[in-house]
C-alpha cells in the first residue's frame, strides 16, 4: 500500500524549476512535498565524473550575463562560476574551408553583408514579438505559418549565409530550422536578448560554468528542502476535486490544496488526469517535442588546442558534431572538449552502435583540430532523447501554428494544478534562468490563490 502524505502543495519534478517553487513556497510558510521520477535531482542538468575525479557537464551548464536570476540564486547559495576558455582563435569550417577567427570569420565581404543584413533583421523582428503574449504579435498567425527554414531561404542570400543561420538553429534550439515555426523563433531569440547573446560566449549565454558542475545548483536546493524532496516517486496520476488534489506516485500519494507541475510539456502530457485536462491544454502537450542532441566529451591529457592558439570552440557545417566547446576544468588539466550532436545528426546517429558514434564525433574533432585529436584518453556521452524522464533537451520547440492557436494555455492554471519548467518562461525561456522565473511564477500564483 502506498504512503500517503498531506501537504499544502505538491510538486512534479524536481529539476531546478521545481525546486525553486518548493523553496519559494517553503519561505512563504507552505508545507510542500517535491515527487521526482529520478534517483536523483536537476532533471536535464547534471554533472559526470571523469576517472581522475574531474567533473564536466552532460545536461545544461552555462549562465551568461544577463541571466539575473540564475545570478541571484549563485550567490545566494554560495556557489562559484569561472569564465568558459575563450583565448585565442576560434575554428569555422564552412563549406571545407577552414578558417580561424577571433571576432568575425573572414568569409568574404558579400557573405559578411548577407549574414549581416539577416540577422539584424531576424533581430528587428524579434524585438517586435512580446513575451508575455507571443500570439498577439503582429502579423503572429503569418509568423507561425512559416519555419525559420522557410524564412532563412527568403532572407538570406549566399549559400553560406543560410548555412550560418541553420548553424544557429541547430545549436541554440537543438532541432533543425524546418522543424520550428519563425514565431517561436523570434519569441525565443527575443527571450535571451538576441542572436548574438544566444550564441555569444564572453558576453553571452556560454560565457560562464559552475565550479563543481552545474548540477550544484540542485543540489544545492535540494539540501536545503532536505526530506521534503522524494526520489524514485514518478507521478502516475493526479485527481483533483472540489476539496484538494491528490497526487499518485509510485510508492506514495500526496494529498495537498494546490499541485504545481514541473516537468517538460511532453512529459506532463504523460500524466493521468482525473478529470482529464481540457482538450486545448492536452493537445497543447501533443505538438511541443522536444528537441534531439546527443553531449560527448573527448578528454585528453593536456588542452593542446590552447597551446596551438585556439579558444577550443569550433563550429561547422558538415559534421555531425558541429558544435564544439573547450570544456577543461578550471585549472586546464585535463583538456576536454565538448561536442555536440544536434538535431538531425542526433537522430541519425541514435540509431548506431555507441562505438560508431563515438569514431564519428572523434572524426569531426580531427577536422577541426588535426590528428592530436585522434586518441583521447577518456569519452563519455549522454543522449538525452533515450532519458526516460527527459526525452530530448535542449527545451521544447514550437512548430507551426502551436503558438498562434495553443500558446494561451501554456501557463494558464487549470483548476488547482499549476505549471512551470523553462518551457513557461517568458525571459530566456528554455535555459536555467528561465526554470528559475517559472518557479518563481508558479510558487506565486499557488500564494495568491491560497490568500
Amino acid at each position: 500500500m502506498a504512503e500517503r502524505i498531506e501537504a499544502d502543495v505538491a510538486v512534479v519534478g524536481a529539476g531546478i524549476a521545481g525546486l525553486v517553487a518548493a523553496r519559494e513556497l517553503v519561505t512563504a510558510g507552505k508545507e510542500v512535498v517535491v515527487l521526482e521520477a529520478r534517483d536523483r535531482v536537476g532533471g536535464r542538468v547534471l554533472n559526470h565524473t571523469l576517472s581522475d575525479g574531474t567533473v564536466v557537464e552532460l545536461g545544461g551548464q552555462w549562465i551568461g550575463p544577463t541571466q539575473l536570476r540564475m545570478a541571484k540564486l549563485t550567490a545566494e547559495l554560495g556557489l562559484e562560476t569561472f569564465p568558459t576558455y575563450n583565448t585565442g582563435e576560434h575554428l569555422l569550417r564552412l563549406r571545407d574551408k577552414p578558417i580561424r577567427y577571433r571576432t568575425r570569420p573572414s568569409l568574404g565581404p558579400l557573405v559578411l553583408a548577407d549574414i549581416g543584413q539577416a540577422q539584424a533583421r531576424f533581430d528587428r523582428l524579434a524585438r517586435h514579438v512580446p513575451l508575455e503574449v507571443p500570439w498577439a504579435a503582429d502579423r503572429a498567425r503569418q509568423l507561425d505559418a512559416q519555419t525559420f527554414e522557410t524564412w532563412i531561404q527568403r532572407n538570406a542570400r549566399t549559400g553560406s549565409g543560410r548555412e550560418m543561420l541553420r548553424l544557429f538553429a541547430e545549436g541554440v534550439f537543438a532541432a533543425e530550422a524546418s522543424d520550428f515555426s519563425l514565431l517561436h523563433a523570434l519569441f525565443y531569440t527575443h527571450s535571451g536578448g538576441g542572436v548574438d547573446a544566444l550564441a555569444g560566449t564572453a558576453g553571452g549565454a556560454q560565457q560562464d560554468r559552475f565550479v563543481g558542475g552545474s548540477q550544484v545548483v540542485p543540489l544545492r536546493l535540494a539540501e536545503q528542502l532536505g526530506d521534503r524532496v522524494r526520489l524514485g516517486a514518478p507521478v502516475r496520476r493526479i485527481e483533483q476535486r472540489t476539496s484538494g488534489a491528490t497526487v499518485h506516485a509510485d510508492g506514495v500519494d500526496v494529498a495537498a490544496g494546490r499541485v504545481i507541475v514541473a516537468v517538460p510539456p511532453t512529459l506532463a502530457g504523460r500524466i493521468a488526469y482525473d478529470p482529464p485536462l481540457p482538450a486545448r491544454r492536452d493537445q497543447l502537450t501533443q505538438r511541443v517535442p522536444a528537441g534531439s542532441v546527443i553531449k560527448s566529451h573527448a578528454v585528453y591529457d593536456r588542452p593542446f588546442w590552447r597551446h596551438a592558439g585556439l579558444t577550443g570552440q569550433a563550429t561547422g557545417d558538415r559534421g555531425p558534431a558541429k558544435v564544439v566547446f573547450d570544456n577543461s576544468p578550471p585549472d586546464g588539466t585535463p583538456g576536454v572538449l565538448l561536442a555536440f550532436l544536434e538535431g538531425a545528426a542526433a537522430r541519425q546517429l541514435n540509431r548506431v552502435r555507441p562505438a560508431e558514434r563515438r569514431a564519428a564525433v572523434i572524426g569531426s574533432l580531427v577536422e577541426f583540430f588535426g590528428p592530436q585529436a585522434a586518441d583521447p584518453v577518456e569519452y563519455a556521452e549522454l543522449d538525452w532523447s533515450e532519458e526516460e524522464w527527459t526525452r530530448g533537451c535542449y527545451g521544447a520547440h514550437f512548430p507551426t501554428g502551436v503558438w498562434t492557436q495553443y500558446g494561451p494555455v501554456l501557463r494558464a492554471p487549470v483548476g488547482r494544478l499549476h505549471w512551470a519548467g523553462a518551457e513557461t518562461a517568458t525571459v530566456w525561456s528554455g535555459y536555467m534562468d528561465g526554470a528559475v522565473q517559472s518557479g518563481e511564477r508558479a510558487a506565486a500564483e499557488v500564494v495568491t490563490a491560497a490568500a
